[in-house]
Parts: structure tokens; sequence; C-alpha cells
């Protein structure tokens, strides 16, 4: 294929004593007119071979059809009222809607398809005040993870004038007096540079309803401390403001709180280092719940008593399992403890003083989302999904310990024509690591069946069975999906997540490189029917992954991917991530990075398999200009036939909020893509 000519600079930069060009350093500025010549350059190639793929519009009508079935969030109740959110088939966002009970009649509360022509204007965050009459709300534009909030009246359906600007990477927590809620943000960013500049200086603001932003009063911030983050949340008693505070995506976080029954009252700083990870559950006055992966890796439930804090007389409620605890809630005076047992959901009920008092029965191996509510609630609801069951809302009784179906979608498939089994493979190193493999019954193990291999492995961040109508298609051609729970998850706890990050990250390049190797001894697929994806930090797993055995796969599709290993701390929320990478401004961690990052490891005269990258104009989590810079080495260096190609969305970001209509549009050409390289009839 003839690509653009992209033109290469004269970028030279030392670091620790080596020397590493940059040529597609002038990439990284999204508004240059140069850069925009070049996205447009590209998606012209991008898009006239996808158009001349014959079945891309038969994909892309059976995903239409697919998707064009009712999907339903997960219900919950604020004072008189329950409020959930649905999605009638193929709206671009899902509509919040509320309902005085359950048997009533459904309300419109906030239609985000409203608010944009094109829905990319998305919801992206909400709190009901405690008497169940005011939501405030997040929106975000294009994608990004700015946040604008503003206030509903309930009732009326109206916007209050309240209007509050420049959140990020925070939700609002209201006070019990309804009066107003807590919030954290950054300074205003400079209008042309928001999506680039990187973020530092969050600070802790209470608002009051009916005052301006600019009266908004600063709880708490720490110059001296340009990298801590803040999330303030009100107790459910309403006594007490807790601040936990995050650095970057470090798993540890400190924990302070404010008495707000003293005007006067100073910020507590309950747990002031940074030795483990605290998640705040519930409290009973001065007795703090928390779960903790503090001298337990799989973590354990925790009480504190914060008029006698010292370690020592911390008590055990709920102790470390075999399996990961990975959420608890309070529910009818009782801990509802959330489980992943080998990367699927178990959910055990305990009193308050730690006894087991029964295990939820679930309707297979799958995940589970849910239990939420007040700590007094006999009733609650929660959802279950697996590879073939497309999310069913479940009423669960707490007293009765009864579930029933509350809403089932009905989509158009047999989930009977489906299997779905979980096996164990060697790494290089020997660990052993769970894979999920789901395709249609009778497929023949004889190593021609197009596979698709997604997986993560980072951040804590845990894989489980998903219902995903794009998945459908797939293995309706005859695809095999694989999802590897791989080092660097959080699946198997603290423990499993240090094996796959900063010095040992090869491990999770180790670990997917085994399934895929797993998948062609066991006659699933060959390297020529073979596709990887990941993305975000996945993005960053097939890239490595591509340039370490390129021998290994027939398509490679990275997706919003972490590329570019010794920039990556210089855009936006990018610093945040040398907590989990390490940071190659470290002469002990440049190495590292540099030996794996994407970028950096492409080769001349090596032949990669066909790749399409994925990327957004306006991601400003993993900024596009990693998957730029990629494109333009890797179709410098392309010494094979294979395509080398890049989508570029125009007003998207990261992923969350993306339409349907953009859903459906890339998963076409996704699926259209592989027909083309991996050769599959359709």
């Amino acid at each position: 294929m003839i690509y653009p000519d992209t033109q290469k600079i004269d970028q030279i930069d030392d670091y620790h004593g080596t020397s590493v060009a940059d040529p597609y350093r002038w990439l990284e500025d999204p508004d240059s007119e140069a850069t925009k010549s070049w996205v447009e350059a590209q998606n012209q190639i991008t898009f006239a071979y996808l158009e001349k793929i014959t079945a891309r519009d038969q994909i892309k009508q059976r995903l239409t059809k697919l998707w064009d079935y009712e999907k339903y969030g997960i219900p919950f109740k604020e004072g008189e009222n329950y409020f959930y959110f649905k999605n009638d088939g193929l709206q671009n966002q899902s509509v919040l809607y509320t309902l005085k009970s359950l048997n009533g009649e459904p309300k419109v509360l906030l239609d985000p398809n409203k608010l944009s022509q094109d829905g990319t204007v998305a919801l992206s965050g909400w709190d009901i005040s405690d008497h169940g009459k005011l939501l405030a709300y997040g929106i975000s534009t294009s994608g990004s993870d700015w946040q604008q909030w503003q206030v509903r009246d309930i009732e009326t359906g109206e916007d209050l004038p309240d209007q509050i600007k420049w959140i990020k990477f925070s939700g609002v927590s209201w006070t019990k007096d309804h009066q107003g809620f807590f919030y954290s943000r950054y300074d205003e960013p400079q209008e042309q540079t928001k999506l680039a500049d990187i973020n530092y200086f969050h600070k802790l603001y209470y608002h009051r309803l009916g005052t301006p932003q600019s009266e908004d009063i600063l709880i708490y911030h720490r110059p001296d401390q340009k990298e801590w983050g803040f999330y303030g949340e009100v107790t459910e008693d309403g006594k007490y403001l807790i601040i936990s505070v995050w650095l970057g995506t470090d798993s540890r976080n400190l924990v302070f709180y404010k008495d707000l029954n003293d005007k006067n009252g100073e910020i507590v700083e309950l747990i002031h280092q940074l030795e483990a990870n605290y998640s705040f559950i519930n409290n009973d006055d001065s007795l703090f719940y928390f779960r903790t992966n503090l001298d337990a890796s799989r973590c354990r439930l925790i009480a504190i008593d914060i008029n006698k804090p010292t370690q020592e007389l911390w008590q055990e409620i709920i102790p470390e399992a075999t399996a990961t605890l990975k959420q608890v809630r309070m529910l009818n005076n009782q801990f509802v403890a959330d489980y992943l047992t080998d990367a699927h959901s178990q959910i055990k009920i305990f009193a308050t003083n730690g006894t087991l008092i029964q295990e939820v029965e679930l309707p297979g191996l799958g995940a589970v989302g849910g239990f939420g509510g007040k700590r007094d609630a006999t009733e609650t609801f929660y959802s279950f999904t697996s590879f073939t069951t497309p999310g069913n809302i479940y009423h669960y009784d707490m007293v009765t310990g009864k579930s029933e179906i509350f809403k089932q979608p009905s989509v158009d498939f047999h989930p009977e024509d489906y299997e779905t089994k979980q096996v164990f493979y060697e790494s290089k190193d020997g660990t052993s690591i769970p894979m999920f493999i789901t395709h249609k019954k009778g497929i023949a193990l004889d190593g021609n069946n197009p596979t698709y291999l997604y997986a993560y492995g980072g951040f804590r961040i845990s894989l489980t069975p998903n219902f995903n109508v794009s998945m459908l298609v797939w293995m309706d051609m005859g695809g095999v999906y694989a999802m590897p729970n791989l080092r660097g998850g959080g699946e198997y706890g603290e423990e499993w997540h240090q094996a796959g990050m900063k010095e040992k990250k090869q491990n999770v390049f180790d670990d997917f490189i085994a399934a895929a190797e797993w998948l062609i001894d066991h006659n699933y697929t060959k390297p020529g029917k073979l596709a990887i994806a990941g993305g975000s930090n996945g993005g960053l797993l097939v890239g490595a992954c591509m340039t370490q055995r390129p021998d290994l796969f027939g398509a490679v599709l990275p997706a919003v991917g972490v590329m570019d290993m010794l920039r990556f701390h210089k855009f936006t929320i990018g610093w945040a991530w040398t907590s989990e990478y390490g940071s190659p401004d470290s002469p002990e961690d440049f190495p590292i990075l540099y030996a794996y990052s994407p970028l950096h490891n492409l080769k001349s005269g090596t032949s990669y398999p066909a790749t399409l990258i994925t990327t957004a104009d306006h991601d400003d989590r993993v900024v596009p200009a990693h998957s730029f810079k990629f494109a333009a080495a890797l179709q410098a260096v392309q010494a094979g036939e294979a395509p080398t190609l890049i989508r570029i969305e125009t007003k998207a970001g990261h992923g969350a909020g993306k339409p349907t209509t953009k859903i459906i549009e890339e998963a076409a050409d996704k699926w259209a893509f592989l027909v083309k390289v991996l050769d599959i009839s359709v």
C-alpha cells in the first residue's frame, strides 16, 4: 500500500546517556495544520480500504439488528423514588428514568440524547440527594475527561442555575441537609491546550446551591503535593466527610476525615502513610469500616475506631479468603461481600461481627454488579451477565434471600448455540493463567478458526465474563473469542497486580504470548487466523507483543494505546501512570520501558501483521499522539504486504460515553478488516 508521506524531523533526546530519535514529535500537536492534514490523509486511505470490503455493509446490518434491544441499568432508590437507566435499543445514550414504585409508570428524568444532535454529549456522573428530590449530574463532550456538572429538580425536571466546571476524576457527594455537595476539580486550563496539558493540583470544594462556583468553599488542597487527588464522600449518617487521597494510579491511598458537625473542625489524617489500599464502606458513629489489602493481598474487611486510631486496635471483621474481595456494601445492617473466584463473581452475606450468613445463589458462571442501597434497606438489585447472557436485572430480598427477575433483555440470538469454557495454561515462567474461551458449539479444532484474543493486564483491572453484541457477530462468522486474565490485573489480588507492573511488566506480555501459543497448540487457530486486540493499557499490550513476536499473529488491533513509553507522562494525566509503569526520568526505570515501548521497538525490514490502529481526536486520557506516532513509524518500517492503517474517530475520546452509532460503525470496520486480512468467509 502507498501511505501518506510522513515528514521526519531531526529530534534526538538524551535519556541517561542513551540517544533516542523521535522523528514524529510534531504529531504531538493535534491542532497544528500539519497534524490535521496528516489525520485527514490517513483517514482517507483507511476508509477507502474499508469501503472496498464487500462484507462490511452486511456486518454493519447484522450488528445494528442485534444491537436493537432494550438495555437496562441497575435500579437504585433514593428517598421515595426508584431510578434506573434504559436504552431502547439504538439510542446513542441511555436515558435516566424515575418511578414511584416498581410497578409504577417510569418517567424520563434526563435524556442525554437531547443534549446534542449526534449523541456526542454523554452523562458522565450523577448523585441524587438523600431525600430523592435533587439530581446532580455531570456531562462530558466528545468523550473528554473534563466534566461540567448541573443540578436538576427531580419533580419538575427543570435545571437549577447552578453550574460547576472543570471537574475531572471526581464525582460529587451531597450533604444530608440537601443544600450542597462536595466535588474535586483542577484549575481552569488554557482553552487551546486543555486536551493535552498536564493535570496537577487537584482541589476539594463544597458547593452550596444557589451560589456561583466562584464562591465555592475550598475544603482541602495540598500545594506541596501537586500529584495528590481527592475524593470526598459524606457518610450515610451525614456526620463525616471522608477524604480519600489518591496518588496517580497507585493502588495505595491515604484517608482523612472531617467532622461535619464541627464548623471549625480540622481535617484529621486517619491513615497518613501510603502503605495499602483503603476503601471506605460505612460507619457506626466513630467506628469506620474499610476494605483493605493491608497484610491481605486479596483484601479483608476491618474496623477502625477513630477515637482509638492506633493500628494495634484495628479490628478484623472479615478475614482474607482464597477468593478476591472486590467490594463490600452494607444492606439490611449486614455486609454484602462481592468476591472474584477465578475471575467470576461470588456473593456472600455476613453479619456485622463477620459471621457468614449465606451465599447468594447466582444464575451461573458470570459477573455481578449492583447490591447498592442504604444500610437499612431490605431490598436491592443486581445484574448478572456472561458471554451469552445479556445483562439480566434481578430484584433481591435481603430478608428472604430470594432473587426475582426484574428486567430481562430480549436479544435476537439463541444462547444455547454457544459454549464457554475456562482453561488454565502455563506462562513462560510456569505461572498458571486462566482464560475464557467462547464460540458456537460444534466448531472443528482443526487450527483454522479465526480467533480474537483480547486482554488488558494492568492497573488492577479485572476482566470478567461480559455480554457483547459485537462478539456475537464475530462468533456467528465462525470466530472464537478468547479472554485471558493476565498478571497486572486484579483478579487474584494485589500480588497478581504487582507481578505485572514496573520491572515485571514483561510478565504480562509473556502471559499473552503464551495464551496465543496455547490456542495454536490446541488447534483452535493458527498464526494466520489469530487477531489480538486491546485498548488503552491493552493497546500497549498488543503493541508490545506484535513487536516481540510479529510471526505469531495475523492481525493486530490496538485501540487508544499507550505506545510511547518515554513520553507518556508528559500529557494530561499520564504522569499518574508512573506508579504502574515506572518513569523514563528514572535511570533505573528507563531501560525497562525502552526495552518494550512499542514505538521504539519497531524494526526496519520486518514483516508485521496486518494492523488497524484506532484512536480519537478528543482522547485526553491517552492522547492520540501515541497512536499517530506509532502508525507513522509502523508504516515506515513495514516490509511485508500486510496493511498498516489508522482509524481516527472525530468528536470522540477514550471510549466513555461513545454514542451507539459510533460504536457500531467502529465494530463493523474492525470485523470487516479482519474478514479481509484473515481471509474469513462470510
